[in-house]
């Protein structure tokens, strides 16, 4: 297999790190993009990478990025549980910046040595709400959508160039992400703690458990790939059953 160089964001744990971990073992080099130094350290350190530590939602430091990575990963995310019209608009610029300007950015800077080169993949990992509606959730689930959007046009443009674009959808993955948000749901839904999983993460879904980082690493490495040419402009839902209904 062709090493490439994989940038992944929010690498420094979660989906991001174990994206980071597979892109290793499928002999990549691999550039751990996270905020948090220690974490991103860690990763790189252990797998032989590179750590970039930069905060994503300072998307201004971004505009005049140039990258020369081969595949890009955009995973950096955040999340706020809260009814709209208790959401402080803050949050919801925020995490704007964060999930759906700052993968603009990094596209925009990587695509010119992709376009040189005439190969690139770009894999954005939304989720399944990034097809579907949640309460509580208006900016992470608008950010998403706009991310869906942004990679069409990215898999359009790229085409010609050899560069694919896709979406990976995955529902409720086992990451510290999703354990932060089990307070806020309890208190937004008026639950115990311990009933969040079963009667809000999970009552959608026909496969009643948690994904695992590593089923979501394994399809990113099929993208990555050779045999994965033909796959752009798509997303691809692992929510075990979510949105087939």
């Amino acid at each position: 297999m062709t090493t490439r160089t994989v940038l992944v964001t929010g690498g420094g744990g979660g989906i991001g790190e174990a994206v980071a971990r597979r892109s290793v073992q499928d002999g990549h080099r691999v550039i751990v993009a996270d905020r948090d130094a220690d974490a991103a350290e860690r990763v790189a350190g252990d797998i032989g990478g590179e750590a970039w530590v930069v905060d994503l939602a300072d998307t201004a430091a971004l505009e005049d990025l140039e990258l020369e990575c081969d595949i890009l990963v955009n995973n950096a995310g955040i999340q706020r549980v809260a009814p709209i019209h208790e959401l402080a608009p803050d949050d919801f610029r925020t995490i704007h910046r964060l999930m759906l300007e700052s993968p603009f950015l990094l596209i925009r800077a990587a695509l010119p040595h992709m376009y040189a080169q005439g190969w690139g993949r770009v894999i954005n990992i939304s989720s399944a709400h990034g097809l579907r509606a949640s309460e509580y959730k208006v900016a992470y689930v608008s950010a998403k959508h706009g991310l869906e959007g942004l990679s069409k046009v990215t898999a359009l443009e790229g085409a010609p160039h050899g560069v694919t674009s896709v979406c990976v959808n995955p529902g409720y993955v086992r990451t510290p992400l999703v354990e932060k948000q089990i307070a806020d749901q309890a208190r937004t839904h008026g639950i115990p703690e311990d009933e969040v999983v079963a009667k809000v993460m999970l009552t959608r879904s026909a496969v009643k458990r948690l994904i695992e980082p590593a089923e979501v690493a394994a399809l990113t490495s099929f993208l990555m790939s050779e045999d994965a040419g033909m796959v752009t402009g798509v997303s691809y839902p692992m929510d075990g059953g979510w949105t087939a209904q």
